[in-house]
């Protein structure tokens, strides 16, 4: 039900199933992330105390981001920092996938609904650099 895709010691991907439950918090990613990615089963009437979270001064490496799959179905493409591919994933309504590093493509093989949360501010087009990568017909896993 939790899936993390590595690639030469490096985490590209951690994908959250649909189906995965357990009680209480579980964190999934590495303290060091600029984005954590946690799981949380409460009981009806817990409480989570008010709160506010303190300054902390970091810095972003990568801009990662978060995909929730609302409805549909989509093929995530996985590529190292050379832009080399190196595995594709089916993520369906209700998953979650953390893209932590490398690069990513899609293809949408079922009309789609999802959420993206990325690390911003958002820059434009400085934020990312677009290369050719595999297509459905040239996919060896499908």
């Amino acid at each position: 039900m939790i899936q993390q895709v590595r690639h030469q010691g490096q985490i590209l991907a951690i994908i959250i199933r649909d189906k995965f439950r357990r009680e209480g918090i579980e964190f999934f990613t590495p303290p060091d992330f600029s984005k954590q990615l946690a799981y949380m089963c409460h009981p009806a009437g817990k409480i989570i105390q008010p709160h506010i979270h303190n300054p902390v001064a970091c810095q972003v490496r990568y801009a990662q981001e978060v995909l929730f799959i609302k409805r549909g179905k989509l093929r995530a493409d996985l590529y190292d920092e050379g832009q080399n591919y190196v595995q594709s994933l089916i993520l369906e309504a209700g998953d979650v996938i953390l893209l932590a590093s490398g690069g990513h493509g899609f293809e949408v093989l079922e009309e789609l609904e999802m959420i993206e949360v990325k690390q911003g501010p958002f820059t434009g087009e400085a934020d990312k650099v677009v290369f050719n990568g595999i297509t459905s017909k040239k996919n060896p896993q499908e």
